[in-house]
């Protein structure tokens, strides 16, 4: 089945819309829907040319801690020769719309609609968009936990379109994870994978966890559990979930895949 990516419409509704959005900040999770993520709500870098971005996620202190995440928009021509300024910051990229050439160490390598790169942290990158149409790619950023004895990952490209389902047991093939790093590598203190549910499908239980969560729906909808709340979400929104926020789902009737973000693989701090 082809793939297709939500991203966000930009522009800006009309002065008779009506007020009516789903956005929502609370105590343990955040929905910032696809109708706000507009021209008004983005920022610009520095050292990133033609380029600008949808902030979706920080660390908060109180609430999510670990990871940032932007949606970039580069115009033909646009891109970085300096895009990450911290030294001890690794990151994933996620292409949804468009193409680039992705250079890292000295090698290039081109992404298309799909396309996946893990970024360590100290790794040389720079990334532009030759193409003639705008490009848009997802960025998370997490400060990499550095464990003695535990070598960093080297860096890699992939595209999830190459990458098989794994569903999860005694579902039928209705529920399952695009995962782009093995769970058991234990030089990986982040996961950002693909989660598909077919049309129907459901998360039967209210996961409960210290991971935190950043989840953007790259295509249909659901209806959500967020710690109290069921929610309906569509292709665009994006989901911010705090550690230990009750989740589950009811997929809706077509299907319903997000980008999922998650801290794993370290040590619970302490404090001093």
């Amino acid at each position: 089945m082809a793939a297709s990516y939500a991203s966000p419409p930009a522009g800006h509704p009309g002065q008779m819309a009506l007020h009516t959005g789903r956005a929502v900040f609370t105590e343990a999770y955040a929905l910032i829907p696809q109708g706000v993520m507009r021209d008004i709500v983005t920022s610009y870098l520095p050292h990133w040319r033609d380029s600008r971005l949808w902030i979706i996620a920080r660390p908060m202190s109180g609430f999510a801690e670990t990871f940032s995440q932007y949606i970039v928009e580069v115009a033909p021509g646009g891109g970085s020769e300096r895009p990450e300024p911290n030294a001890e910051a690794e990151g994933v990229l996620f292409l949804v719309d468009g193409q680039v050439t992705l250079t890292i160490d000295g090698n290039a390598h081109s992404l298309k609609e799909g396309g996946y790169a893990f970024l360590p942290p100290g790794c040389q990158w720079s990334l532009v968009n030759r193409s003639t149409a705008p490009a848009r790619f997802h960025w998370v950023r997490k400060r990499y936990e550095v464990v003695d004895g535990v070598d960093i990952p080297p860096a890699f490209v992939a595209n999830e379109q190459d990458e098989p389902i794994r569903w999860m047991p005694d579902t039928g093939d209705t529920w399952g994870t695009t995962r782009f790093v093995d769970p058991a590598d234990i030089r990986h203190d982040m996961h950002v994978n693909i989660v598909t549910l077919e049309p129907g499908a459901v998360i039967p239980f209210e996961e409960t966890h210290v991971m935190e969560h950043g989840l953007y729906v790259l295509e249909g909808k659901a209806v959500y559990r967020l710690n109290r709340d069921w929610v309906e979400v569509e292709a665009g929104d994006f989901m911010w979930l705090r550690a230990f926020c009750p989740q589950a789902c009811y997929a809706g009737p077509q299907r319903f895949r997000y980008l999922l973000y998650k801290d794993v693989n370290r040590h619970a701090k302490l404090p001093f």
